[in-house]
């Protein structure tokens, strides 16, 4: 009967924010329908399935072409035959990770499925080709380095990188699912204070924090706000993103304030609830819930006051990446200090 009670709430909550979600996604369709209108390409939103079908098609086929140009004329374009999958490491939604070798150096392997060339209405080449031109314009020690891509999608769709040690996840929480009980011994505090200084600096210890996946990511102008419904994952996702507001690099400040929180307790976010993702994100939206602050032995406040400032619910009101990265240094060497 609990079980069954629970069930019910959840489903409840679902079509709550279902709602919710729904009425903001009208409401800002309208608004662009309008903007299309006052600017005169409203024709070109309308017109039918098999024109619109054509036209993804012919999309697609420019889009691979201007991939494959692109990489061979930067020198990162790879002939699957010179690479030779191993074991697999790890398996997403789209992708496949394996290890393997290329010109005997060992390697990452992100093997995209087949069918995600087919998804997103068609535009998976799009995302795809997004996804290689954020990651190989960045040049940064605490970001993955692209090696090269495998491009003849569907076939191949294969982005070839560095290959890293363990993930965060792994280090924190050790290997295998997640539990609510820690099965391996928590990282000192020094270690990770570290860990959250590299992320930091990457959105002075050893091995590195990178950041590794960027997704759907792009590449904001000064001053641009994004309109992305729901990226990311509920329970790291800002309040802003949730209620599919325009957004920019504070709701990553948000998310970072979630994962900062979850290396100094060690401790998955929410994990001490039953909450459904959905109530999750209701009650942050509403803000109601964020995840059990570290306990504070005196020496913990000024982390504990960065972390809460930092996922505030205004995005106005968090602070910025250098300010998090000045405090945490500031932080961490008062440690340093002290051992």
């Amino acid at each position: 009967v609990a079980d069954l009670e629970r069930e019910i709430q959840s489903q409840k909550e679902h079509r709550l924010m279902y709602r919710k979600r729904m009425k903001r996604t009208q409401d800002y369709l309208r608004y662009c329908l309008q903007i299309a209108q006052e600017n005169g390409f409203l024709h070109l939103i309308i017109n039918n399935k098999d024109d619109k079908q054509e036209g993804v098609l012919y999309s697609n086929i420019v889009t691979t072409t201007a991939i494959i140009n692109q990489a061979k004329l930067n020198g990162w374009y790879i002939d699957p035959n010179e690479i030779e999958l191993q074991e697999k490491l790890g398996q997403g939604s789209t992708v496949d990770i394996y290890k393997g070798t290329w010109h005997g150096l060992d390697v990452a392997v992100k093997c995209l499925n087949p069918d995600y060339f087919q998804t997103l209405n068609g535009n998976g080449v799009s995302f795809f080709a997004q996804e290689l031109n954020t990651l190989s314009r960045q040049r940064h020690p605490f970001v993955l380095h692209l090696m090269g891509v495998c491009i003849e999608p569907p076939k191949h769709g294969w982005v070839v990188t560095e290959l890293l040690g363990m993930t965060l996840k792994e280090w924190l929480h050790g290997l295998g699912k997640r539990r609510k009980e820690r099965m391996v011994p928590l990282p000192p505090i020094e270690e990770r204070l570290a860990r959250a200084l590299e992320i930091a600096q990457a959105i002075n210890c050893h091995p590195y924090v990178r950041v590794a996946d960027f997704g759907h990511a792009r590449f904001l102008n000064e001053e641009e706000m994004a309109l992305t419904v729901e990226t990311g994952t509920h329970v790291y996702m800002a309040p802003d993103v949730i209620k599919c507001e325009p957004y920019d690099e504070k709701c990553d400040v948000y998310s970072f304030s979630i994962i900062l929180n979850e290396i100094m307790t060690g401790e998955y976010p929410y994990i001490e609830t039953d909450y459904t993702p959905t109530r999750i994100a209701m009650e942050v939206v509403e803000g109601k819930l964020r995840p059990t602050l570290p306990k504070d032995d005196g020496q913990l406040k000024g982390l504990i006051d960065l972390i809460c400032l930092s996922w505030n619910g205004g995005a106005y009101n968090r602070p910025s990446f250098t300010t998090i990265t000045c405090n945490l240094r500031t932080i961490q060497n008062s440690f340093l200090e002290t051992v």
